[in-house]
């Protein structure tokens, strides 16, 4: 009774001649006296080289692979920076252009007739912010706003890693879209301030940084903005929750229209509705470096400081924390989500129904 032969060793080839040596003695006759049990035969399949590649090609191959991703995330990390810094940019210019419209028109020496009103300055704020995150969010999540960044960071799954890279972006962003709408209204406001390279704080400052009515507390700035913010962020959570009747994404930005339009409309003229940390702090930059000197700082005991910047970020916390607790689906609120990020649990956040972008 014929028995079948054990499977011969595989040696690796090391050259291309022992390559060929191998594939001919492997396709030599099995003798009969070499045969074993069948109950010793090895499933295993065995495959030697046929082409013998270079040392060269094989660690190029491997290279490329180890590159492709890494070059593939910085790419995609570049895009969505990108798309925060144009998003805020495009809401600056239109936001900030009808500042400069509406009051610099007001004086007889700049336009026989104003521009604009404060009708006008709800409406193309708005309209901005619709506009950027149109622009943005399909890439980036059309945050626009590190307030936004910061909730969707804490309450929602956003990478940490991510925040600082967002959170720049849209401050430089701010920055170079009051740039562009000062390059093109800055003779118009010396006419409006009475002489080249006149500058003052409030004065034609307000067109591009925020500063608070005469009237208004410190505490009561700090409120307003926080209270506006409060509104924004708790709209935002709400049309992007799938379990709360979330809209299309498309329409998402209509909503970001009416609400900061409602909230411009109804408490906006007390402190200028920053709502937005780097609404102000871009603006404001520009303001500094175009020759509005040290008072953009210094104004009201560091204005900027507690009321445009903590206020949204103090109203965007608090937002969140009640939608969380009140509305959001229970197994869904902030104690489950940080239980189980802390248990590592693979559930995403997104699938309890709400999703970690604007649009």
């Amino acid at each position: 009774m014929a028995t079948i032969p054990p499977p011969r060793p595989i040696r690796l080839a090391t050259s291309p001649d022992q390559a060929h040596e191998s594939n001919r003695q492997s396709s030599s006759p099995i003798s009969p006296t070499s045969m074993s049990s069948p109950s010793n035969h090895s499933p295993k399949q065995y495959a030697i080289y046929h082409h013998y590649p270079s040392r060269t090609a094989v660690a190029s191959h491997e290279t490329v692979e180890a590159a492709q991703p890494r070059t593939s995330s910085v790419r995609s990390i570049i895009r969505e920076l990108s798309a925060e810094f144009i998003g805020t940019m495009l809401f600056m210019i239109i936001g900030l252009g009808v500042n400069c419209q509406s009051t610099l028109t007001s004086s007889p020496q700049v336009s026989s007739t104003p521009k604009g009103n404060y009708a006008t300055v709800s409406l193309a704020w708005g309209t901005g912010l619709a506009l950027g995150a149109w622009v943005s969010s399909g890439i980036s999540g059309g945050h626009l706003n590190p307030a936004v960044t910061l909730v969707q960071a804490i309450f929602r799954g956003f990478s940490w890693k991510k925040v600082p890279g967002y959170m720049l972006a849209q401050v430089l962003g701010a920055c170079v879209g009051a740039a562009l709408i000062y390059a093109n209204y800055h003779i118009a406001i010396n006419i409006y301030e009475g002489g080249v390279g006149v500058r003052s704080v409030p004065g034609t400052a307000s067109l591009f940084a925020t500063f608070p009515a005469d009237y208004m507390t410190n505490a009561l700035c700090f409120y307003n903005e926080a209270l506006g913010t409060f509104l924004l962020v708790f709209v935002v959570l709400a049309v992007t929750d799938k379990r709360n009747g979330a809209v299309p994404g498309f329409i998402v930005p209509l909503a970001l229209f009416m609400v900061l339009l409602s909230a411009s409309a109804s408490i906006g003229s007390q402190t200028g509705f920053a709502l937005n940390p780097a609404r102000d702090l871009g603006p404001r930059l520009l303001c500094w470096f175009v020759g509005y000197g040290r008072d953009v700082w210094n104004y009201r005991a560091q204005y900027w400081l507690y009321a445009p910047i903590m206020g949204p970020f103090v109203g965007g916390l608090v937002a969140a924390t009640i939608y969380d607790l009140l509305l959001y689906p229970s197994e869904g609120n902030i104690l489950y989500s940080y239980y189980h990020r802390l248990r590592k649990d693979p559930v995403e956040a997104t699938e309890n129904g709400v999703s970690n972008t604007v649009g």
